[in-house]
């Protein structure tokens, strides 16, 4: 019997996962709330579902993994709010769920390491929240869970030689200041590993090897594009809007031990230098 995911919140990285399983002969319901983004995810082999007054009967009929990218807002997870007894009824069925989460969950750690058995302990409301969904899809009995908790992604589209080009790449400088990245095809290797190796309960931090300051990156791509470097800007200072300035509450260096020793993965960007590398590269 075939496979059938219903990926919702169909997103930037459940797009990038969606022809690898598609390769795989695997059927993907996708939802979205935009109907122009509904033709285009048709146009990429997913059958679209408008959210969230669309008919999602036949997908949970037959479907055996399920994947969440949708964020939560205050009231909690969006999903379970509209479909939780669906999903309740649904998830002793199921082969895998998959919950995209964030490493904000861990909160601010001074720089230091983190891994998955760190305590979460957020410190902006968009981890709160993100540890409220997971607790939420954790409590669901007989559900085969996997929270994968992203660090910052890039890929095509997604990367920092646009806002250089345009002269609007700024480098905030805050000392000590460190992210994680990850380039969206690691993404897919990691939750293409997980499904092929489920192991329910489990959480995984989805980042490179290399947590790094944000404006070395800015300096890099600028110097791949043989541009000028943007001067640096004090974070103190610098004006920015309480949502940007928000992503410099936190500093830690994040592990992905887990993913290279329980799921095998290899990135293929451990870097950031390599995965700007690519992308230039793709972009000609």
């Amino acid at each position: 019997m075939g496979k059938t995911l219903i990926s919702f919140g169909h997103g930037y990285s459940a797009r990038a996962l969606a022809p690898c399983l598609l390769a795989r002969g695997w059927r993907i319901f996708g939802t979205t709330r935009k109907p122009e983004k509904a033709v285009r995810l048709a146009a990429e082999g997913v059958t679209p579902v408008l959210w969230p007054e669309g008919d999602l009967t036949e997908a949970f009929a037959t479907a055996t993994h399920i994947l969440i990218s949708a964020g939560p807002d205050e009231a909690g997870d969006p999903v379970l709010a509209r479909l939780g007894a669906e999903i309740r009824a649904l998830a002793p069925r199921l082969d895998w769920a998959g919950y995209l989460s964030t490493t904000g969950v861990y909160g601010d750690h001074g720089g230091a390491w983190v891994d998955e058995s760190t305590p979460l302990t957020p410190a902006t409301r968009r981890g709160r929240l993100r540890v409220m969904a997971e607790d939420q899809w954790r409590a669901i009995d007989g559900l085969p869970l996997h929270v994968f908790r992203l660090a910052g992604i890039y890929g095509p589209g997604r990367g920092p030689f646009e806002k250089v080009r345009q002269g609007t790449a700024r480098r905030i400088v805050k000392p000590g200041q460190v992210f994680s990245r990850i380039h969206v095809e690691d993404i897919v290797q990691v939750l293409a590993a997980s499904i092929d190796r489920p192991d329910p309960g489990a959480a995984y931090n989805v980042c490179d090897d290399e947590p790094a300051p944000p404006q070395d990156i800015i300096a890099h791509a600028a110097g791949m594009l043989g541009l000028p470097v943007p001067p640096e800007q004090p974070f103190d200072t610098a004006a920015m809007s309480p949502m940007a300035r928000s992503f410099y509450a936190e500093s830690k260096r994040v592990s992905n031990r887990r993913i290279r020793d329980e799921l095998g993965v290899r990135l293929r960007y451990p870097e950031y230098r390599a995965g700007l590398r690519a992308l230039l590269d793709a972009a000609g």
